[in-house]
């Protein structure tokens, strides 16, 4: 039994609560090796479509356990960052959606951690902090890979010099927040939404967010004809027939991801 980390399946959702209450949800190996480990099964496991991660507690994650820092080695480091890594490309890798549910605050690689999931469902008061200059460290996560294809690498080097806290309402106008809820509703709006995404055409979605990811390292030919490539075998599945019957007999589409 993982005690960093709470595993639940209901209704197609695999939701990963993040169970350190007591130190801001910050990482230990067991809750990254936890995380890791539970969406490779995810990934091969046909009956959940979607991914929720969430904190317990006052916040999502502080990310490092800054109580800890200090007391360790660089080749403690070098291998603590390595299960922070495989765990960030498994929600990268897969082809499930990952929803990012956040409330309190989201700091360090716990923002990172969340920059990582396709979206993020943020209550109105809630806080996110690059706050890696506070302790004289650079980012990790992905921070410095994420962050800067979202805003630019100007803003981007302005909340990694500065450390401070901002706004879930600024983080939305930037488009890194996808929705800005009630602090009292954010668990029923993410599962709301979680519900929607579980309904839709699972190949597609996958394939959609493969082709979203890669356009940062791509140029357009390549693009182009990935998209050729894989809507050849898009047509092929049973959502897309589903789909188009739906569509002929003016009814809601009944997916099922195959």
């Amino acid at each position: 039994m993982n005690e960093s980390l709470l595993t639940e399946i209901q209704d197609r959702i695999l939701f990963l609560t993040l169970k350190r209450p007591e130190s801001l949800n910050s990482f230990n190996l067991e809750m990254l090796t936890g995380i890791t480990n539970s969406i490779l099964e995810a990934e091969n496991n046909p009956e959940i479509k979607v991914i929720v991660i969430s904190g317990a507690g006052r916040s999502f994650c502080a990310g490092g356990d800054v109580k800890t820092m200090g007391n360790t080695n660089a080749s403690d480091v070098y291998e603590h960052i390595g299960v922070l890594n495989k765990c960030i490309k498994a929600i990268k890798d897969t082809h499930k959606p990952v929803i990012a549910s956040i409330h309190g605050f989201a700091a360090g690689a716990g923002f990172n951690l969340a920059l990582a999931c396709d979206l993020i469902i943020a209550a109105e008061d809630s806080k996110f902090a690059l706050s890696f200059s506070q302790v004289g460290l650079i980012s990790d996560g992905g921070g410095s890979y994420f962050l800067p294809q979202l805003i630019g690498p100007h803003l981007a080097k302005q909340f990694f010099f500065s450390g401070e806290a901002v706004s879930a309402e600024r983080m939305a106008q930037l488009g890194i927040v996808n929705f800005l809820v009630p602090a009292k509703d954010l668990k029923e709006e993410t599962v709301k939404y979680a519900n929607k995404l579980a309904g839709g055409p699972g190949k597609a979605f996958g394939m959609m967010k493969k082709l979203i990811d890669h356009s940062f390292t791509s140029n357009l030919d390549e693009i182009l004809e990935k998209e050729r490539m894989i809507q050849t075998l898009m047509v092929a599945t049973e959502d897309h027939h589903e789909g188009v019957l739906a569509f002929k007999e003016k009814r809601k589409p009944v997916f099922t991801g195959k």
